[in-house]
């Protein structure tokens, strides 16, 4: 039977019974959003929370649901907002709104939201929090870490290592290889590179990174994830021995 780690799934005594064991939340940071015509509108919050169930599973804690609002560039042009890819994926001062995305909030109100969840993590017993997921997001997620911890005494992490190659990193590109291939290693239904055009000198629509047609493999997502669990074991239990000192 699968480790039940989600914390929608748990009844009072199984969150008491993992809290004990490991007080470590995982915060999935979704989104609505274009991710190419190849990927779930979800890919950010898939990825990460697939990711986290796994490394809950191996070291222990508890996976949050995803959220699916957050920060992103913005401009207005005639009257509309749009946001992130919206503007990276036409020529300058051209943009135009892609299908589905429905994620923007301005950068102080994502903040507060953060800080709310924190504060009620914090509440419920936990001492870890780790988040990740849209670049956004968690970039403002790591640029808060240090007060978090001084205000709140929680040791908080994203799952970006300093020095190691954008590549093997976990979400570093915008639905291109690396997304893609993380995707097709946790998600593999969902991901339909059919979609994209054939003719490989074809640029595909809203993508930011190394083409996915070329560089994308489920094998290439499985040694990103293996590496960066990795990576994150070493990282938590590490916090967790140093809370028991």
């Amino acid at each position: 039977m699968t480790e039940k780690v989600l914390y929608v799934g748990l009844n009072p005594h199984e969150f008491k019974q993992r809290i004990s064991e490991a007080p470590i939340a995982y915060l999935p940071l979704g989104t609505l959003e274009w991710h190419g015509r190849h990927m779930p509108l979800g890919a950010d919050g898939l990825i990460s929370l697939g990711f986290f169930t796994e490394l809950a599973r191996k070291v222990g804690g508890i996976v949050l649901p995803m959220l699916f609002l957050g920060p992103d560039n913005v401009e207005q042009q005639g009257g509309r907002e749009y946001y992130g890819m919206d503007i990276h994926s036409y020529p300058k001062n051209h943009p135009q709104q892609l299908e589905g995305s429905a994620y923007w909030v301005a950068e102080d109100f994502f903040k507060q939201i953060l800080e709310v969840t924190l504060k009620q993590l914090k509440r419920a017993g936990f001492k870890i929090v780790v988040a990740h997921g849209h670049e956004p997001s968690a970039m403002l997620f790591a640029k808060n870490i240090k007060k978090w911890k001084e205000e709140l005494g929680l040791d908080c992490f994203t799952c970006w290592k300093r020095g190691e190659p954008a590549s093997l990193g976990l979400q570093t590109d915008h639905a291109a290889a690396n997304e893609t291939a993380l995707m097709m290693a946790l998600r593999p239904e969902l991901v339909k590179i059919e979609h994209l055009p054939k003719d490989l000198s074809e640029k595909p629509l809203g993508l930011l990174g190394k083409d996915p047609r070329i560089h994308a493999s489920f094998d290439g997502g499985r040694s990103i994830i293996e590496r960066q669990l990795n990576n994150m074991e070493n990282l938590l239990r590490e916090s967790l021995r140093n809370l028991q000192k």
